[in-house]
């Protein structure tokens, strides 16, 4: 069933679960809840499509390093940011779930074998194979990856999901249409009200847009907004609570974590056609597609100290010319171009042609273009991000949004660790290259500069600064010292309040974020239903559902 709060509004919703936010991580927890037999109301601030007056609630303030403006860091409507998503999937690597003694407020509460069963699960509902690909295998078909010391440097792959729109509201009439299901739209919850004592939530409190206020009542809540969403509605939460909800220790909204991009350097004196055919391009393996990076080897990250960063090869402008005109054109058609349903589908019209186009002359193109100075065998960074207390997101002290929820304050900030992992991968990249006679690495000096900053490259990425990947600012930990919420995606010390989404990963290790999301989902589902059937009679009183007329 669909609610659309634009119209005739209920006076009050229940279900035994209220879940906040329809992008992959809510709409992945309500079918999880769903096939336990609960009900489920799944409740987005937007509706079915773009709409502006409903992203300009995104809105925000930067006070530290430059980000994308906040209304156009993620999406506010029913599926998400993963309206626009480029489909990359990945799984963690098993050291990022580890304590690295290297790494401060790393190591997470579960270990990989936690979460390889979801993994499995959540490569088949994106249509992924059921195993990840391995560059031994894409080696095999022919692809010229070069024989790296696994030690030094490993060939990694990224799978790609390619049903554009998996999340959308035409891909998910299946929630539309179950009985157990709610789908609640244009619905802004403003607070997660907590009882008097604080150790469990009572209700939400919901704004719509002709300004009435209705409640939502559950046995539990998940908050699945994201990575900026989750902790500022935790934080907005503080009618019973001054300091917000889990935020005991302070330590809501801390860590926020991107992947940020940069320009590690461009490889001269070498074999371009043989990187840029490895690299510079998506292949098929099998029924799947996939695109190979490089990262340190595990042996690597502890004796240097790295991070877990990663980098591919790929042909770029050279520092010193400006961009292209055809890279012009296609970005300021992406700028312009409203996030709308049909908006959406030219932008992916074009990205399919320019793929079509690339996949007949790449690698020749950049090749030639590299013979004639025009365009560098370049070291594309998407680098892992050391856990930062101090990079954070919190409340606008004096501004709103329209339903009267304090906007968000992004204090993004980067460390030398950053850095110094990339130089230390850049470093370990070039003397492999150089012993299997492949090229010599010139490093980009922004990675030997004293100061240690991280620099962003306008030429080397269509997102220069990062992924749009909004990490780690309700980070899981035993301790409630150190992170917002349990193993299982529980708030400490909210008996029936759980986070699923990016929020919670104490670190982000190099994969995209997708695949994990939707793998963590399904466990704290299935964690979230355990809870619920050990309590012996319900926690919250709840009252039966009215609706209008």
């Amino acid at each position: 069933m669909h609610i659309d709060l634009k119209g005739a509004a209920p006076a009050s919703l229940r279900a035994d679960v209220c879940v906040i936010g329809a992008g992959a991580a809510g709409i992945t927890m309500a079918r999880r809840l769903i096939g336990h037999g609960l009900s489920v109301l799944l409740i987005e601030s937007g509706g079915l499509d773009h709409e502006a007056e409903t992203a300009r609630l995104n809105e925000g303030e930067i006070v530290g390093q430059d980000y994308y403006p906040l209304d156009q860091a993620r999406l506010r409507f029913f599926g998400g940011t993963t309206a626009i998503w480029g489909g990359r999937c990945a799984e963690l690597d098993p050291i990022d779930f580890a304590r690295r003694s290297w790494v401060p407020h790393s190591g997470w509460p579960i270990g990989p074998e936690d979460i390889a069963p979801y993994y499995a699960e959540a490569r088949a509902a994106l249509g992924l194979p059921a195993a990840p690909p391995r560059a031994e295998a894409l080696a095999a078909s022919g692809v010229p990856l070069p024989a790296f010391d696994p030690d030094r440097v490993r060939t990694a792959l990224w799978s790609f999901d390619e049903r554009f729109g998996r999340f959308t509201a035409e891909s998910c009439r299946d929630l539309f249409e179950h009985p157990r299901c709610t789908i609640v739209t244009h619905a802004t919850v403003r607070e997660i009200v907590a009882l008097p004592s604080a150790s469990a939530i009572d209700h939400l409190d919901i704004a719509t847009p002709g300004g009435r206020q209705l409640k939502a009542r559950g046995q539990a809540y998940v908050l699945a907004a994201g990575g900026i969403e989750n902790p500022r509605l935790l934080l907005a939460s503080r009618s019973m609570v001054p300091a917000g909800l889990g935020n005991g220790h302070d330590l809501v909204g801390r860590f926020f974590m991107e992947h940020p991009h940069a320009r590690g350097g461009r490889i001269v004196d070498g074999a371009a056609w043989t990187l840029l055919r490895a690299f510079g391009r998506k292949h098929r393996l099998g029924a799947a597609t996939v695109a190979a990076l490089l990262r340190p080897g595990e042996a690597a990250q502890e004796r240097l100290g790295l991070l877990n960063t990663s980098l591919t090869i790929a042909g770029r402008r050279p520092t010193t010319l400006n961009e292209s005109i055809g890279m012009r054109a296609y970005q300021k058609l992406k700028h312009d171009m409203a996030p709308t349903r049909g908006g959406r589908a030219l932008w992916m019209r074009t990205k399919m042609l320019t793929h079509a186009v690339l996949s007949v002359t790449e690698p020749a193109r950049p090749w030639l273009l590299n013979r004639l100075g025009r365009l560098d065998v370049a070291l594309v960074v998407r680098a892992e991000q050391a856990p930062n207390s101090e990079s954070r997101v919190t409340l606008s002290r004096d501004e709103t949004d329209a339903a009267g929820v304090p906007r968000a304050r992004l204090d993004w900030r980067t460390s030398p660790l950053d850095v110094d992992s990339v130089a230390g991968l850049v470093s370990l990249l070039g003397a492999e290259l150089q012993r299997l006679g492949l090229g010599r690495v010139e490093a980009a000096p922004w990675l030997s500069d004293p100061a240690r900053a991280w620099r962003t490259d306008a030429l080397i990425s269509a997102h220069p600064i990062g992924g749009y990947h909004h990490i780690g600012t309700t980070r899981m930990a035993a301790d409630p010292r150190r992170g917002v919420t349990d193993g299982e995606g529980r708030v400490h010390g909210i008996a029936n309040l759980y986070v699923a989404g990016s929020s919670l990963f104490p670190t982000s290790g190099w994969a995209n974020p997708t695949l994990s999301i939707v793998a963590l989902a399904m466990r704290t589902g299935d964690c979230l239903h355990q809870a619920l059937t050990r309590w012996q009679r319900p926690l919250i009183a709840t009252e039966p559902m009215r609706r209008a007329g």
